[in-house]
């Protein structure tokens, strides 16, 4: 077949981008088909910032062009990102900033137990070890785990001044910055609260804080899709959302539920990506197996199924689990393979953080008023 603008169009009608619906030259998202020769340029525009969309993107277009006109043909494809922009509503409301933090990154996940604390507080010491100023506020209010993997369970924040004002100082260990309820109890102490209690004591240990910069805030939510979710995103504008999952069925039915809370039209945070915890075992005698515990790859699919970046798989490591307890993270360790997981997922976290700030609008922190005994999210 000859390499003509025609034929490359007609060839590239077999490609659908996902999320479009349609074939990606129907969609409009070819923009632009050059031939000369035997080099080809395509010029597309997508409407999703995800950089596992647009690599498979380009290497859908490369091997259709290859498989239905020339085998032998030089392609080029260019790839804009267009994200629509969304009409403004006079009544939303800005979320408050905390003057000085650059991201926000929530990390949640649908059930418990999946290991998200143990990602939070590995991917703040990588985030450090790469050059960035780290936070983390520990929202998980009845379960706080956060200053057990830190090793700073019995500190007390103090207090300093800041502008005439009183601020409590975040706990420091390991260069990451630290604040919890779970300084302020007893470790035989449960904390058994109504969800307003709990949203009081949160807004507290937001906006009460001398965070100073930080290129990063991580918020360690609890599992599930409730209250405090709901009371961090009313506080603040969060950048974008990390959802954490072991492969197995039960989880992944969850992890779908807190992608969905967040995808949800009235929240609408930006899911940065999924990332699989406990994704298979190798033992030490034998380096080269892989035991798939929990199932395979069952979050990668969750993530193509939903259209949301994978960011990549973290195996089932003693040591990781030994490290939390004592409270140094497992990322503290160099030359390992549980660093090697842990950087590899937190490069992938920063690269989706940049395309979502370079492609899409600020976070509005969404409104919640109370109507007949229930909650309703607005923007």
């Amino acid at each position: 077949m000859n390499i003509s603008k025609q034929n490359i169009l007609s060839a590239l009608e077999n490609i659908t981008v996902s999320g479009e619906g349609k074939n990606m030259v129907e969609s409009g998202a070819v923009h632009n088909v050059v031939t000369f020769a035997d080099e080809v340029i395509v010029d597309v525009k997508l409407s999703t910032p995800a950089l596992h969309i647009k690599k498979r993107t380009e290497a859908d277009i490369i091997k259709t062009i290859h498989e239905n006109v020339d085998p032998n043909a030089k392609v080029q494809v260019n790839i804009k990102v267009e994200a629509p922009t969304k009409p403004q509503n006079p009544n939303l409301i800005k979320g408050k900033p905390i003057p000085g933090i650059q991201n926000i990154v929530a990390v949640a996940s649908g059930k418990g137990g999946v290991g998200k604390s143990t990602v939070t507080a590995n991917l703040a010491i990588t985030l450090s070890k790469m050059g960035f100023k780290v936070g983390i506020l520990d929202a998980d209010i009845y379960g706080p785990s956060i200053p057990i993997m830190f090793d700073v369970a019995m500190e007390k924040p103090l207090s300093v001044n800041v502008g005439g004002k009183s601020k409590m100082r975040p706990i420091e260990n390991y260069g990451i910055k630290i604040l919890s309820i779970g300084f302020f109890t007893q470790p035989n102490q449960a904390v058994i609260w109504r969800g307003p209690m709990a949203a009081k004591a949160l807004n507290q240990l937001i906006f009460d804080a001398a965070w100073g910069e930080l290129d990063f805030m991580l918020i360690d939510l609890p599992p599930g899709t409730g209250d405090i979710h709901l009371s961090i995103m009313q506080s603040l504008p969060i950048t974008g959302a990390v959802v954490v999952s072991t492969p197995q069925n039960v989880a992944l039915a969850d992890a779908r539920k807190g992608v969905a809370m967040f995808q949800q039209e009235n929240i609408d945070v930006p899911v940065l990506g999924i990332i699989e915890n406990m994704a298979y075992f190798t033992p030490a005698e034998l380096p080269e197996n892989k035991y798939y515990i929990f199932g395979k790859e069952g979050a990668k699919n969750l993530s193509e199924d939903l259209n949301v970046p994978y960011l990549g798989e973290i195996p089932l490591v003693q040591s990781i689990r030994e490290a939390g307890d004592v409270g140094r993270p497992a990322a503290l360790q160099t030359a390992t393979k549980t660093e090697e997981a842990f950087e590899a997922i937190t490069k992938n976290v920063v690269q989706q953080t940049v395309l979502r700030n370079e492609n899409l609008p600020p976070t509005e922190a969404i409104k919640i008023t109370t109507m007949a005994g229930c909650s309703a999210v607005k923007k």
